[in-house]
C-alpha cells in the first residue's frame, strides 16, 4: 500500500473466498487458459455472485490458477457461493478444485491497474485454509463454522478438523463442509500428515463430552483390553511366519515434505532426507533401504503397514523441512511398520548453519531408538561436516536434484549441463567440500552424484 493511503485506511470485515484449481500446473498453458475461462464463467453464472455483484458487496481478484471472492454482506455468502459452484461443476468433472472460507478484516487497497482490491489478514488466512484442501474440499476456518453453526441446516455439515500449523508457524482451527452432493468427506492429506506428526493438536472432548467419553471408557474397558488382547495373539501367529523375514534393525527413510513458502525448495528437502539415509547407512548393524526405493512414495497417501511390507523394513523414517531465510525447521518421526506405532518424533528449529548438526542428531537418535550397535568410527563419520560453506552446500544440492531426475525433463541434455556447471560454482567455492563427495570419502553427506 502507498503511503499517501495509509492514513486513511479503514479495516473492514470481509467473508473470503478462495479458489484453486488442482493439478493446474501440469496443464499445458492453452489448456490452463481454456480451463479457467470456463472456471470463470461458471463462477460468474452463480446467483450468489450475480446478487453480491450486482449489491456492490462483491469484489473479485483473480489469483493465478484459481480466484478469491471476497464478500461485504454476510458470512454465508461466501459458503452458499461454493455450495452453488459444486453444483455446477458436476457437470464438469475435469475442472477440479479446492476451497477455503474465512471472514475477517481486510485493507482495501488499489491495484496497478487502479482497481479496488484488498489485502490484509482476512485473505491471508483465507488462503492459508484452502491450501490445507484437497480436489473436493471446503474447508472453513473457526469464525465461519461458528457463525454457521447457529443454524440447523449448516450445523449438521460442520465437521472439526482442529488445529492445524501452515505457514510462518501459524496455528488455526479448521473446519470441513460437506454433504449429499458438495464437499468431499475425507481428511485433507496434509492435515493427516500434521496429525501424526503432532497428534496433541488433535481435536479433544470438551465438557460433557469429556465426561461421556471417560463413562463409556470405564464401561467398556474391561471388553476392549479382552477383544484386543486376543486380536494381538491372533494377528502375532498369523504374522509371524512374514515377520520372520524382515529384521528389527530395519529402516526406510521416505521423501521429506517440504514445506516452504518457496516450493522450489523441494531439492532442499531431498537433500536432508538424503543424508540422513546415507549417515544410517554408514552404521554396518542396520539395515537401510535404498533412495531409489523409497522415492516411490512421494506425495503419495501412505499405508505404513503395506509401505514396509514391500520395502522389508520394520521401521519407517518420515518428516518435512520448513526453510525460511536463514532459519530451518526440521521434524521426523519414526513409525514401527508393522504396528503403526510411533516410536520416536522431535522437531528442531535452528539456524540454517545447524543443518549438517540436525542431520547427524536425527540419525543417532535413530540408531539409539533401534538398538543398533556403532563403532566410534561410524559415529565419526556420522558427525562429519562436509563443509562451512553452506551456499556451496546447496548448490551442491540443486545439481543433484537434477541429475536424478533429467530423464523426466523435455531437454535433458541442457538439464545435464546446467547441472555441471552448478558443481562449477560449488567446487569455485570449496574444492575440498566436493572432492569429498566425489571421492566418496567419511561421513553422512559423502554420497555419490550418481
Amino acid at each position: 500500500m502507498s503511503a499517501e493511503l495509509q492514513p486513511n485506511a479503514e479495516l473492514e470485515i470481509a467473508h473470503v473466498l478462495f479458489i484453486d484449481v488442482v493439478g493446474f500446473s501440469r496443464l499445458l498453458i492453452n489448456e490452463q487458459s481454456a480451463l479457467l475461462a470456463q472456471l470463470n464463467q461458471l463462477v460468474r453464472t452463480t446467483p450468489r455472485f450475480r446478487a453480491g455483484e450486482a449489491a456492490g458487496k462483491l469484489i473479485r481478484i483473480p489469483v493465478g490458477d484459481g480466484m478469491a471472492l471476497v464478500f461485504f454482506s454476510s458470512p454465508e455468502a461466501p459458503v452458499q457461493c461454493a455450495l452453488e459452484i459444486c453444483k455446477a461443476l458436476q457437470e464438469h468433472a475435469h475442472i477440479q478444485v479446492r476451497m477455503g472460507i474465512h471472514s475477517g478484516p481486510v485493507d482495501p487497497v488499489k491495484d496497478v491497474n487502479d482497481r479496488s482490491n484488498v489485502a490484509g489478514a482476512g485473505m491471508n488466512i483465507a488462503r492459508r485454509i484452502m491450501d490445507c484442501a484437497d480436489a473436493g474440499h471446503i474447508l472453513l476456518s473457526k469464525r465461519v463454522a461458528e457463525d454457521l453453526a447457529h443454524y440447523g441446516h449448516w450445523k449438521s455439515r460442520l465437521h472439526d478438523l482442529g488445529e492445524i500449523e501452515v505457514k510462518h508457524g501459524a496455528v488455526i482451527s479448521v473446519f470441513n463442509l460437506y454433504g449429499e452432493g458438495f464437499g468431499n468427506p475425507q481428511v485433507p492429506a496434509g492435515i493427516k500428515k500434521q496429525r501424526r506428526l503432532f497428534p496433541s493438536r488433535r481435536q479433544r472432548p470438551t465438557g460433557r463430552r469429556r465426561s461421556a467419553v471417560r463413562a463409556v471408557a470405564f464401561l467398556v474397558l474391561p471388553i476392549v483390553i479382552g477383544i484386543s488382547t486376543w486380536a494381538y495373539f491372533r494377528s502375532s501367529f498369523r504374522a509371524v511366519g512374514h515377520a520372520a523375514f524382515i529384521p528389527f534393525k530395519s529402516i526406510a527413510v521416505l521423501p521429506f515434505d517440504n514445506f516452504s513458502d518457496d516450493k522450489q525448495n523441494t531439492y532442499f528437502a531431498d537433500g536432508i532426507q538424503d543424508d540422513i539415509l546415507t549417515a544410517l547407512s554408514k552404521v554396518s548393524d542396520l539395515k537401510v533401504i535404498s533412495r531409489n526405493s523409497v522415492m516411490q512414495y512421494r506425495d503419495k497417501a501412505r499405508n505404513t503397514r503395506e509401505i514396509g511390507q514391500a520395502l522389508g523394513c520394520a521401521h519407517l523414517l518420515e518428516g518435512s523441512v520448513r526453510r525460511e531465510d536463514d532459519k530451518v525447521r526440521i521434524t521426523a518421526q519414526l513409525i514401527d511398520a508393522r504396528s503403526d506405532g510411533h516410536l520416536w518424533a522431535e522437531h528442531y528449529d535452528r539456524d540454517l548453519a545447524d543443518v549438517f548438526t540436525i542431520q547427524s542428531e536425527v540419525a543417532e537418535n535413530i540408531v539409539a531408538q533401534l538398538r543398533a550397535s556403532i563403532s566410534p568410527s561410524e559415529k565419526a563419520a556420522i558427525d562429519v561436516r562436509p563443509t562451512r560453506d553452506l551456499e556451496a552446500f546447496d548448490i551442491y544440492l540443486q545439481a543433484k536434484q537434477l541429475i536424478s531426475t533429467f530423464q523426466d525433463t523435455p531437454d535433458w541434455k541442457e538439464t545435464l549441463l546446467k547441472a555441471v556447471r552448478l558443481l562449477d560454482e560449488a567446487i569455485s567455492r570449496d574444492g575440498n567440500f566436493c572432492a569429498r563427495l566425489l571421492l566418496g570419502g567419511a561421513g553422512p553427506h559423502s554420497s555419490l552424484l550418481v
